[in-house]
């Protein structure tokens, strides 16, 4: 629980001192808004009201009261800063971003591979066959040098590999 039994007693908690009423010692706020955090229930009362949030808190199980709360307070956060879309706005926003950034490594891993593909233009590059032999295609700069047109050819990026998770991700100025 966010607060001990002890400090609603000695202080009311932040939901009976908005309210402005005695806070008893079975107040369902007391363990959820803090006296040190007055601002956050006066954005959950500004956004659901004080009644429809007891209401709630009452229906949930004990053990889930908890993320409720922290739900609640984050959505109306959210929808004081943007009233229409609240944090489905954040989340849009990011979801943006993420697309735009996917576009942006993927032409950086195409970049990679064109150069690549054309500093191995001149190089003798070993090909297996289907048959398991190996043979050397000799690339004389001729036929245009398109990755497609030469399949032992690979480029593989650290950044599109599924085991590069694992590690610490600012290494990689994935944050």
């Amino acid at each position: 629980m966010a607060s001990s039994s002890s400090s609603y007693t000695n202080s009311p908690c932040a939901a009976c001192k908005f309210l402005r009423r005695k806070c008893m010692p079975d107040c369902i706020f007391a363990p959820y808004f803090p006296p040190e955090e007055p601002q956050k229930f006066a954005n959950v009362h500004k956004i659901f009201g004080a009644s429809n949030v007891s209401k709630l808190l009452n229906e949930v199980l004990p053990h889930q009261r908890e993320d409720a709360v922290n739900s609640l307070a984050y959505e109306a956060e959210a929808r004081m800063k943007d009233p229409v879309y609240g944090c489905v706005g954040a989340i849009s926003v990011l979801q943006r971003q993420v697309i735009r950034l996917q576009k942006e490594l993927d032409a950086t891993n195409a970049d990679l591979i064109r150069y690549a593909a054309s500093s191995c233009n001149n190089l003798e590059i070993p090909i297996a066959s289907q048959s398991g032999r190996t043979r050397t295609n000799s690339n004389t700069g001729h036929g245009g040098g398109s990755l497609g047109q030469n399949p032992g050819l690979y480029f593989s990026s650290p950044w599109n590999r599924s085991d590069s998770y694992g590690g610490d991700r600012n290494e990689r100025g994935g944050g």
